[in-house]
């Protein structure tokens, strides 16, 4: 390839992105009073997620004697945070067990993907694409739910990508904006200004695509971190990463001609070694999640009363605790809910059990739902989109997969 069709190509995406930047923030009409408002925000969590972990079963006799150190106890130096009696969350979860307390959060458990092997790719693959399989799709589910909206969804039909690249889930036909943290430099940046002076006369394409994304970095990162927090933070596998990550997203979802729908992906969840219990390697994790659901919270403002934040894994973690103290590759799990318009204050479960001849293949959770049924719920209840379009659309080939009802609130 030739200098010059390296320049021309760069160009163009250049240009791409500046049209994508300019579409999320379009001036658009302001919603009647009291109008919804409605907002989606997706995290996936890759690596596969121990679930009996995160909400663990402690009503359930068979859970200690499976998951042996890595268990949660109902009281004691391994007490969980109570929900219902029967499940208690991970007590690195605070904020979470208070939107559960104020019936703003919801957890639905033993629940999978249709994917049952074990491979993180094809079942990241499968969790995104919202496809049966792996391999069968370039989209995400998100990005073609956004684009099946009606044309009177307004900024509802823009998607946001958070990420250095946007999430498979979020990539497709409707136009995305991408941001990342740390991806530019500061909006008041000297030298950002002065490459964007110097771009404006001697390349006004290059010029306009990178002002939309010192808009957009400006937008995400008013009022957040200092800048010393920030180069400090870790990536998005860490809590201050997440947290950073979330708060930028919902600064730019709370925008009144900001984007409606967002996707995220939080790595490092595969805890094959020391997983640690009460503390470690996944209460690290899990408080960077809670951290990230108490981020969006805040910076939404009064956009929380019409969101809903849906966390999902692409498969959960084996009962049974192997011999480095950690969980290997398993199947059911749990999805977090989180928002105003969660109809909360519950565990949504068909509890199958953890004796030995109830576990999948002798060794998981079994799955009792499809994490499809929840997805399309959500949809349906947030944007109104019908059965028929979920399952021709946005989730090909699931038609005997029913919305699941009651999601959010009436």
């Amino acid at each position: 390839m030739s200098m010059n069709s390296r320049v021309f190509s760069r160009r163009r995406a250049l240009q791409g992105m500046s049209v994508a930047c300019a579409a999320a923030f379009a001036p658009r009409p302001l919603s009647a009073a009291g109008a919804r408002d409605p907002r989606v925000v997706v995290i996936i969590l890759r690596g596969a997620l121990d679930g009996l972990a995160a909400v663990a079963p402690v009503g359930d006799p068979d859970y200690a004697p499976l998951h042996g150190a890595l268990a949660l106890a109902p009281t004691g130096e391994r007490a969980g945070l109570p929900l219902d009696g029967f499940f208690a969350l991970h007590p690195a979860m605070p904020a979470f067990a208070r939107l559960y307390r104020e019936k703003r959060g919801a957890v639905v458990h033993a629940v999978a993907t249709s994917y049952r092997e074990r491979s993180h790719f094809d079942g990241q693959d499968v969790l995104e694409s919202g496809f049966p399989g792996p391999g069968r799709t370039e989209s995400g589910w998100l990005n073609r739910a956004v684009a099946v909206l009606p044309s009177s969804g307004g900024s509802a039909r823009r998607g946001l990508g958070v990420g250095v690249t946007a999430p498979l889930v979020m990539r497709g036909p409707a136009p995305v904006l991408g941001w990342a943290p740390q991806g530019l430099p500061s909006a008041g940046d000297s030298l950002a200004m002065r490459t964007l002076d110097l771009y404006r006369h001697r390349d006004p394409a290059l010029a306009a695509a990178l002002e939309s994304g010192l808009d957009t970095e400006r937008v995400a990162t008013q009022g957040g971190m200092s800048d010393d927090a920030r180069k400090n933070k870790g990536g998005m596998d860490q809590p201050g990463g997440m947290r950073q990550a979330s708060a930028g997203a919902a600064r730019l979802l709370a925008a009144p001609e900001g984007p409606r729908v967002a996707a995220l992906a939080f790595d490092g969840w595969d805890t094959h070694q020391n997983e640690g219990g009460v503390t470690g390697q996944l209460a690290t994790r899990l408080s960077g999640l809670d951290g990230a659901f108490e981020e969006l919270e805040k910076g939404l403002g009064e956009g929380w009363k019409d969101t809903i934040v849906l966390a999902i894994t692409e498969f959960g973690r084996t009962a049974r605790i192997n011999g480095t103290n950690g969980t290997d590759h398993g199947t059911g799990t749990v999805a977090l809910l989180a928002g105003g318009a969660v109809a909360g204050g519950r565990v949504i479960a068909n509890w199958p059990g953890l004796k030995a001849n109830q576990l999948y293949q002798g060794r998981d959770l079994a799955p009792t739902m499809d994490l499809r049924a929840v997805l399309k719920g959500m949809l349906a209840d947030q944007f109104g989109l019908s059965a028929q379009a979920l399952a021709e659309k946005v989730f090909p080939e699931s038609a005997s997969i029913a919305p699941m009802k009651g999601l959010t609130q009436a």
